[in-house]
């Protein structure tokens, strides 16, 4: 079956560097940020929604990892941006290829190719909308962004590998491909390579100072800034949005469930021996700052009720309601000396917005999972 001719003068495309040696060297740094974006966005669902066979072996640390592996993926998905665009400026001539199907095999490569570009624009602006934490769509963001996430990933290998001919004959100066290509082009390649470069990389020194501290001042586009907030720390989810008032804390006290049940004022933590660690709050928006805090050891807590050393807990939050009311704490996270139920910030009673009376601080823990305003620990 042969297509008829569009009507009208044919397409034709008259810029040069829309050529396999462009796409494969913009392909390449655009492929190692897409897996440093999903290996990262996979390990923070597993921190996050962990099946139960992985609960009890999830490391507690180092204390700093969350920070940094959410920080990759922040960082990489919003440098995947900008490189997603070069690499479709580069390839975008055969979008307009006549005919548009010459073969079911050919048929099937494009809607491949559709696929990986479709996920692909859904992942990287869906991120970068969460990361301002809006969402102007009817699902939920977590169970969809994690498995466009694999379908992305899928449609990327099989991508590279129908590819791999005209990749390995362009993937390197020297390779056979490159060396067929007119000379005159090489030096404006290097210039555009060279402008993509640098506009990736100011696109991630202005946004991810939300996460690398010292960077901080040059942080013009991040989308938040952890040098403010109440107490010197910022605030996703506030009191009033959880339903949690200082009104409904009249008579607050701490349940403990476990073979030696309690309930202990505010004053009777008080009175039980404190510490003081230094963590970061990190948070799956990408932002992450350290700060003190105060209060007492869950492990010991969880053997005021009678749990053993190995002993895991469940926390239940006072908030009306929330996705993350209830959190189930592993065993190594639970008997890690720097978990604390805090009762402190930086010196200073928790504000309520901070989870007043008492809030979970854990090493290498997403920010959803620091529960605050806790009513329960239960001995799991």
């Amino acid at each position: 079956m042969r297509f008829p001719s569009p009507p009208g003068p044919p397409i034709t495309f008259t810029a040069r560097l829309h050529d396999a040696r462009t796409a494969t060297v913009i392909g390449r740094l655009l492929g190692l940020a897409l897996v440093v974006c999903f290996a990262t966005g996979v390990l923070s669902h597993f921190l996050q929604h962990p099946p139960l066979w992985l609960a009890d072996r999830l490391p507690s640390r180092p204390y700093w990892g969350y920070r940094l592996t959410q920080g990759l993926h922040v960082a990489s998905g919003t440098a995947s941006i900008p490189l997603l665009a070069a690499k479709l400026w580069t390839v975008y001539p055969r979008l307009f290829a006549w005919p548009p199907v010459r073969s079911v095999l050919h048929a099937l490569e494009r809607l491949s190719v559709a696929v990986l570009v479709a996920a692909a624009v859904f992942e990287l602006f869906t991120g970068l909308l969460n990361t301002f934490q809006w969402y102007p769509w009817p699902f939920s963001f977590v169970p969809v962004h994690y498995a466009v996430g694999w379908v992305l990933l899928g449609a990327l290998l099989l991508h590279v590998a129908v590819q791999w001919p005209l990749i390995r004959d362009h993937f390197t100066r020297r390779s056979p491909g490159t060396l067929a290509l007119p000379e005159t082009d090489g030096p404006d390649r290097r210039q555009l390579l060279a402008a993509v470069v640098a506009g990736v990389g100011a696109v991630t020194l202005t946004t991810v100072g939300q996460s690398v501290t010292a960077l901080g001042p040059l942080e013009l586009f991040g989308p938040r800034s952890p040098a403010h907030g109440p107490q010197g720390l910022p605030v996703n989810r506030t009191a009033a949005a959880a339903g949690v008032t200082a009104a409904s804390l009249d008579g607050w006290r701490l349940t403990l469930t476990g073979p030696r049940p309690a309930a202990l004022t505010l004053e009777e933590l008080r009175a039980l021996p404190q510490h003081e660690v230094t963590l970061p709050l990190a948070c799956v928006e990408g932002w992450s700052k350290s700060a003190r805090w105060t209060g007492v050891r869950v492990r010991d807590l969880l053997e005021l009720a009678g749990g053993g050393p190995d002993a895991r807990c469940r926390v239940v939050s006072l908030e009306a309601v929330g996705a993350y009311r209830v959190m189930e704490m592993g065993r190594l996270y639970a008997q890690d000396p720097l978990t604390l139920l805090a009762l402190r910030l930086n010196g200073e009673v928790l504000s309520l917005d901070h989870g007043y009376p008492a809030r979970i601080i854990a090493p290498n823990r997403p920010g959803v999972l620091q529960t605050k305003w806790v009513g329960r620990l239960e001995v799991a």
